[in-house]
């Protein structure tokens, strides 16, 4: 028969578990704590500056859209900073607008734009309307040529129902990471091992208590 012997790195394992329990029960419950504590406030302080970042460059968007500047780069600032920073929801300030983001200034001058063109397309409709009216022997203003007129206008005309802005062009959602890689996320990471650390070490102290 063969003894089954541990594996050398589940002995490693069990050693560094072992000195690390160690360790932890070397340092006072109260430090631990003080540590967490110290942690703790430095991941809200970062969050909160994740947030009021995230706001300030919502607003150079808002101010860009209605003055506007360089909305593609006032966009794309916004958008690396939510992508990389937690703590960043676009819709954070109470704002139930879906999606958050929406220009409404660019939307007007995209609606104006096309509005524009629909009014040159039918004035240059109304055009044809009077030289087809004329072809066709309505050569003096009278009833019948106003109805002609209209008539015309109405089958070749553009309605402003033609009128369409794809809501990609003004509207913007982006979605922040429930982690990141930041001095808000490790102090997260830092606060839940000291934690960890704290609840261990009067877990270990209750024990070896117990045990005297």
């Amino acid at each position: 028969m063969y003894t089954l012997y541990p594996r050398p790195y589940v002995l490693a394992m069990i050693m560094l578990m072992k000195e690390a329990v160690r360790k932890i029960a070397s340092v006072s419950a109260r430090t631990w704590l003080v540590l967490f504590l110290i942690s703790s406030l430095i991941c809200l302080v970062a969050l909160r500056h994740n947030n009021t970042q995230m706001i300030k460059l919502r607003d150079a968007v808002y101010a860009a859209d209605k003055n506007g500047g360089d909305i593609n780069k006032a966009l794309n600032n916004l958008r690396g900073y939510v992508y990389s920073h937690m703590n960043t929801d676009l819709s954070g300030d109470g704002n139930n607008i879906k999606p958050p983001i929406q220009l409404q200034y660019t939307y007007q001058r995209l609606y104006n734009a096309q509005a524009a063109k629909v009014q040159e397309a039918n004035q240059s409709v109304y055009t044809a309307a009077q030289n087809y009216c004329r072809s066709i022997g309505q050569s003096s203003w009278g009833l019948s040529t106003i109805s002609c007129v209209q008539n015309y206008v109405v089958n070749h005309g553009v309605k402003a129902a033609k009128i369409n802005i794809p809501a990609g062009l003004y509207e913007f959602d982006f979605v922040s990471p429930t982690w990141s890689p930041d001095l808000a996320g490790w102090s997260l990471v830092a606060s839940i091992v000291l934690l960890i650390a704290l609840l261990s070490k009067i877990t270990y102290a209750k024990l070896f208590a117990h045990k005297k």
